[in-house]
């Protein structure tokens, strides 16, 4: 009975582990949103990382990560090191590309709880009156990463971390000045 029980368990640790060495190795995490601005009112939020505080998902998640700030105030070389709780981790986010209310590119090095780099892409389109911004991750998958992914089913709770930055991204861009 207890030989069943071990290959039973064996049985299903190999499939699993052969499900893993089957997923891609880079993947891509992304949603949008259509924000009631026009492109040009909603891209510095995302241009000037020191902005990003009043609308990032993560800064709710620990308001007591420390933050530093290099290099220009908006676009290329910007970057941003930060150092939170266990759910925020350690890390630097820098621009790579930005073009004006089309498009903002980050470079993210994580270094807690793990190391890893991945690409943050942000795209802004005119849609009507306001504008569909998507938010897009794509970053390297060693074989370790994809089974956590599979796991803890990372396209859903980082697209749900997504969509709460999205929405907050919204109230403060189509927020009037005043």
């Amino acid at each position: 009975m207890l030989l069943k029980i071990f290959s039973a368990i064996v049985a299903v640790v190999a499939l699993f582990l052969g499900y893993v060495a089957f997923q891609p190795a880079v993947g891509t995490i992304s949603r949008s949103l259509t924000i009631p601005a026009p492109p040009e009112q909603v891209f510095p939020h995302v241009n000037e990382l020191k902005k990003w505080e009043a609308w990032s998902p993560w800064a709710k998640l620990d308001p007591y990560a420390k933050a530093t700030f290099e290099g220009p105030d908006t676009g290329v070389g910007s970057a941003m090191s930060w150092a939170g709780n266990s759910e925020v981790g350690e890390g630097k986010m820098t621009i790579v590309e930005s073009d004006p209310a089309k498009r903002v590119k980050y470079r993210i090095d994580f270094i807690k709880p793990f190391t890893n780099t991945s690409d943050a892409d942000f795209q802004f389109e005119p849609e009507g009156s306001g504008t569909k911004v998507t938010w897009t991750m794509t970053g390297e998958r060693p074989f370790f990463a994809r089974a956590m992914c599979i796991l803890f089913q990372a396209d859903k709770m980082v697209g749900e971390t997504f969509e709460k930055g999205l929405a907050s991204l919204s109230a403060v861009s189509s927020a009037k000045p005043g």
